[in-house]
């Protein structure tokens, strides 16, 4: 337990990682679809949804979707589709395809690859962005010249260079799905993300920028690849009076409710990206003499700050052994560890969080391969090779912890959090 200095008084209510905030206006269009009682999976707050995800974005169409897995998952299949023509009704559409992904992110970024029968290979991280290493990414593409479908995510609402990725992916004659669930509304030279996939997927979960409580979209330029979207969507049921069916389809539709909270919540996004801003710069300058780092921001990239996130400097490191559910630490005068950090901020009722646990280190995927700058990467405990990074996923989950970021904390609440991270390294 965390006892390294003084106890902090404990907040009265939790501060939480990331909570959804609500306005107002997301009651008035829920109520119209209840009072015109189109509460199922058409009506006029999901055009309007799509309508405005296809405008921020600055892409052509957007289909709204239960959630933004619904949406990666309908990505894939089109990109397959595209790729591969369609796939026997007993195979997944990517049956024994090895398909390129993002290492250092949360499952459902690659899931829809497994769905399909795909075999992920893993990407290293970028030291300077957390996101999808453009360099590993050749190095993989040299390898394996024949892959055609990437997968990469961006991490925190902290874009890397998925520009650079978009521009690998033409080279070798791939596709891109871009994963922009946690970075709406954040860009790249000006450039929205969700505009660099062949196909890409955005997310209302919870906690992100802007919620639904739940609820997705795919993007695309195509309308054809809109409207198969659609139909996949409702069952892939065919244009006859009766239910007719010739493919697999989901019900995958997004709710005429929920679109009218997240119709409600689009208003607000700028708002919440300038708050979330704030809540990051003072972290920068609450921590400016301590040895961490807080997320990276690339060059010419303007992040959203969904998720402020640190990384302790590895001499500052104390000692740290984590096993599949549980982790233990030997507390050191003037050194930390994510653990320690992790239990002195709860101690006062706030959530904190590690890094994503990178995909070849889970249980289910290790078996998989990862690819570094170098080529495969050999080394799935120890980050660390003769004092060099051969792994920078695992280097960045070791070292990495997500901080309380929700808009709604004061900065009264945000300085006691940093007052008793500091203390951690006393």
């Amino acid at each position: 337990m965390f006892n390294k200095k003084n106890t902090y008084k404990k907040f009265d209510k939790k501060v939480w990682l990331a909570s959804p905030t609500m306005h107002g206006p997301e009651l008035k269009y829920v109520k119209e679809a209840y009072e015109s009682n189109w509460m199922s999976t058409v009506g006029e707050n999901i055009n309007e949804i799509e309508k405005i995800a296809a405008e921020n974005a600055k892409v052509k169409y957007a289909v709204g979707l239960s959630c933004c897995t619904a949406a990666l998952h309908l990505c894939v299949k089109l990109a397959a589709e595209k790729l591969y023509g369609k796939p026997n009704i007993s195979h997944g559409c990517l049956e024994g395809k090895r398909v390129f992904c993002s290492d250092m992110t949360f499952d459902a970024t690659l899931n829809p690859v497994v769905y399909e029968g795909g075999i992920p290979i893993f990407i290293d991280t970028e030291v300077d962005s957390w996101n999808m290493d453009p360099v590993a990414l050749e190095k993989a593409f040299d390898m394996y010249p024949d892959v055609e479908l990437v997968v990469s995510a961006e991490l925190y609402g902290f874009p890397g260079r998925m520009d650079e990725i978009k521009k690998i992916c033409e080279k070798h004659g791939a596709l891109l799905i871009e994963d922009a669930a946690e970075a709406m509304g954040a860009t790249i030279n000006g450039r929205q993300c969700g505009s660099f996939g062949d196909y890409s997927a955005i997310s209302y979960n919870g906690n992100k920028i802007i919620t639904g409580s739940s609820g997705g979209c795919l993007l695309t330029n195509s309308l054809e690849d809109a409207n198969r979207t659609r139909k996949w969507a409702t069952q892939a049921r065919e244009n006859a009076a009766w239910y007719q069916h010739e493919e697999v389809g989901y019900n995958y539709r997004m709710s005429n409710v929920v679109a009218g909270v997240v119709r409600g919540q689009y208003p607000y996004l700028k708002e919440h990206i300038a708050q979330k801003k704030k809540i990051f710069k003072r972290y920068v300058e609450g921590f400016r003499d301590l040895p961490l780092k807080m997320n990276p921001i690339t060059e010419g990239t303007e992040p959203n700050y969904w998720l402020s996130a640190m990384i302790i400097e590895q001499e500052a490191m104390c000692k740290q052994v984590r096993g599949e559910n549980d982790a233990l630490y030997i507390s050191e005068i003037g050194k930390s560890c994510p653990t320690e950090i992790l239990e002195a901020i709860s101690s006062i009722n706030a959530e904190g969080r590690p890094i994503w646990k990178p995909m070849h280190m889970q249980p289910m995927y290790r078996m998989h391969e990862i690819v570094g700058r170098e080529g495969t990467l050999r080394c799935r405990t120890n980050a660390y090779i003769s004092g060099e990074v051969k792994d920078v996923g695992a280097d960045i989950f070791n070292r990495g912890l997500c901080l309380p970021s929700d808009n709604k904390m004061t900065p009264e609440q945000q300085d006691r959090i940093i007052e008793v991270i500091r203390a951690c390294f006393e």
